[in-house]
């Protein structure tokens, strides 16, 4: 948790370990925590069993709307947005919500309320880092999968003065005692990129983020001369003019979006997730809308971010099997798979009769998910797409989103006579 206090105000920005990844992907990621988690579900060590949604293996995981939707999102179902609203309840003005439910292809249905409005994404713009990285992979490896897989296999990362500050954990597989250790990322902490990748998405570690999107930069700077020497990396960031490096971070960041059919004035990263990062390297503000986040996974999903290859690394790196949290963690979920990614942003000013509590701000209390849904697991009956951003304050934003997610469940239920607790 990272707090800061200025002039009586706080802002807290929060985070929890929320493991992603099918279980299965150690040895062709190098992610070394998956083979402890594996291991916990086998009862060969302690550790906590995941739930029926999160034991797809990686060939079970795979993108499906591809050749779907070529013209777009369908228009609004008035049903739909009716039960979306009621749903809501007295907090609706405060909510953004945008549901894509392909559950029957013959028939799909979407729905949006209020989704244009331009909220702080908090760590939901780490999906942009994402892309970026993936669009800087097939730039300069156009046609070659297994380089761009090398790079993510065999690049080691060290941890530098570019993760302060953090206190966000990260799991550490240690295979001489089979321990899993959760602890923050610190300086002189090695991992190949795909272990940081997975660090920023799954436990959502900014440090991790950030030491992955230097990475990116330096990535597109050097090209396929990649990985380069820590010398190299520290002469580039500390010889190259502060204006430049701007420039290159924007661009970066930036470019891919609008490359990939997004718009960056209702999807944008900004720049670091750490404050040394952002002292470094200055960016710009970051924002999202729940329709255009709507649209990244859509374009996931149809395989059309960067690439077949690319959009389905990225959908496996949100599957979440581990401890699931807000949207993510009702229990009408149990048996879905889960494809996730959120991200919160509270601050908090003295007010009699108020106690600052976390997901609880009374200035700001943003709460944002993106979630696809294919339940239950491997044989989906119900599939559908749900993006939620909310500003509703002195609310525990992380309860009522694991409300509302039930809620919405019990809708796609309803809508395709599915009976609750039954296949």
């Amino acid at each position: 948790m990272m707090r800061f206090w200025l002039l009586g105000t706080s802002l807290i920005l929060l985070s929890f370990n929320v493991h992603a990844f099918p279980l299965d992907g150690a040895t062709e990621t190098g992610i070394a925590r998956l083979e402890g988690y594996r291991l916990a579900q086998q009862g060969k060590i302690r550790g906590n069993r995941v739930p029926i949604g999160a034991q797809l293996g990686m060939d079970q995981v795979d993108l499906r709307l591809q050749g779907q939707f070529k013209h777009g999102l369908p228009s609004s179902d008035p049903e739909l947005l009716q039960a979306i609203i009621k749903m809501l309840g007295a907090d609706a003005p405060d909510y953004s919500i945008s549901i894509l439910d392909f559950s029957d292809m013959d028939r799909p249905r979407y729905a949006e309320y209020q989704a244009n409005v331009i909220r702080n994404p908090g760590s939901v713009g780490k999906l942009v880092v994402a892309l970026s990285l993936f669009q800087a992979l097939a730039d300069i490896y156009p046609d070659d999968i297994a380089a761009r897989e090398n790079v993510l296999r065999n690049s080691l990362i060290v941890a530098d003065e570019f993760i302060r500050s953090d206190h966000h954990t990260v799991p550490f597989w240690h295979q001489d005692t089979m321990r899993m250790v959760k602890r923050p990322l610190v300086e002189g902490d090695v991992a190949n990129f795909w272990t940081y990748l997975d660090w920023m998405l799954s436990a959502s570690s900014n440090a991790a983020a950030s030491m992955v999107f230097k990475h990116v930069m330096l990535l597109r700077h050097f090209g396929r001369d990649y990985p380069v020497s820590r010398q190299e990396e520290r002469d580039y960031f500390s010889r190259t003019p502060k204006k430049k490096l701007s420039e290159a971070l924007l661009e970066a960041l930036q470019h891919p979006v609008i490359r990939n059919g997004l718009d960056p004035d209702r999807l944008r990263q900004g720049g670091f997730f750490s404050h040394t990062g952002k002292r470094r390297v200055p960016g710009s503000n970051s924002i999202a809308t729940a329709r255009e986040l709507m649209f990244y996974i859509l374009k996931m999903e149809q395989g059309k971010l960067v690439d077949r290859w690319s959009s389905l690394q990225i959908k496996r790196m949100l599957y979440m099997t581990q401890w699931r949290i807000r949207y993510a963690s009702s229990p009408a979920l149990k048996d879905a798979a889960v494809y996730f990614k959120s991200g919160s942003f509270y601050k908090c000013k003295p007010e009699e009769g108020f106690v600052c509590k976390k997901y609880m701000g009374n200035v700001l209390n943003l709460m944002n998910s993106v979630a696809i849904i294919e339940s239950p697991a491997g044989s989906p009956v119900l599939d559908y797409m749900v993006v939620v951003t909310s500003n509703v304050l002195k609310k525990n934003s992380a309860v009522a989103q694991q409300t509302l997610a039930t809620r919405v469940h019990r809708l796609m239920q309803h809508l395709h006579h599915v009976h609750a607790g039954k296949r």
